[in-house]
């Protein structure tokens, strides 16, 4: 059953604090860089530009690689959308839960860590990935469907706010603004602006998801 809108909440300001608390952050970053590279790497996939592989570094960092590059309305679209995948995919986590398949939640994650798995390229998320799977298969088999549940929504949450962190925190020193600033010439304020206020909306309609609807 879905959790109470006040429960929602408190899980809500325990993720903040996950995300906002440095040594707490140091591990959950690596899961935001997975979202953020999966995004480049699905979107990519689905406009037909070949995925090389993906890099996921030991400091958070992360790398798409293509097998050619990635111009045109494409490549912009492609290299847009990964400062917006992790508010993605937990607007869409929000969405599965709203809809009472909290579980599924959990599973959709799985399959696309598996997919990230399956694209990675020599580098630490070569252990980040498969312990973060591990994880969560831990989660499946030794615990109890409240504590799952329960897991369900910090992931979501953890998901949005990450995405704002991020936005905010490498705002127009980011380097996929830099990147489509050499492709369009539009300034990089105006990337990082639109990952801000996607990132923000995405916090507004996904919090409405989880709390107003549960």
């Amino acid at each position: 059953m879905p959790l109470p809108g006040p429960d929602v909440v408190l899980l809500g300001l325990a993720a903040f604090l996950v995300v906002y608390a440095k040594s707490l952050w140091s591990l959950a970053m690596h899961f935001h860089v997975m979202a953020h590279e999966g995004m480049h790497a699905i979107t990519a996939t689905i406009l037909g530009i070949r995925v090389r592989g993906v890099k996921l570094k030991r400091n958070g960092d992360g790398e798409t690689q293509y097998r050619v590059p990635a111009v045109g309305g494409r490549g912009v679209v492609a290299g847009f959308v990964g400062y917006l995948g992790p508010s993605a995919f937990g607007l869409a986590a929000a969405g599965l839960i709203s809809l009472g398949y909290i579980i599924a939640a959990l599973w959709v994650a799985v399959i696309f860590l598996v997919i990230l798995l399956l694209k990675l390229l020599r580098s630490f998320g070569c252990v980040s990935v498969p312990l973060t799977i591990a994880l969560f298969v831990v989660l499946f088999r030794y615990t109890s469907v409240s504590v799952q549940v329960v897991m369900a929504y910090c992931m979501t949450w953890v998901l949005l706010l990450s995405g704002v962190r991020m936005a905010m925190q490498h705002g127009t020193n980011a380097g996929d603004a830099i990147i489509l600033k050499a492709q369009t010439h539009l300034p990089r304020w105006l990337w990082a602006l639109l990952w801000v206020m996607g990132t923000l909306g995405a916090v507004y309609v996904g919090g409405r998801l989880l709390v107003l609807r549960t």
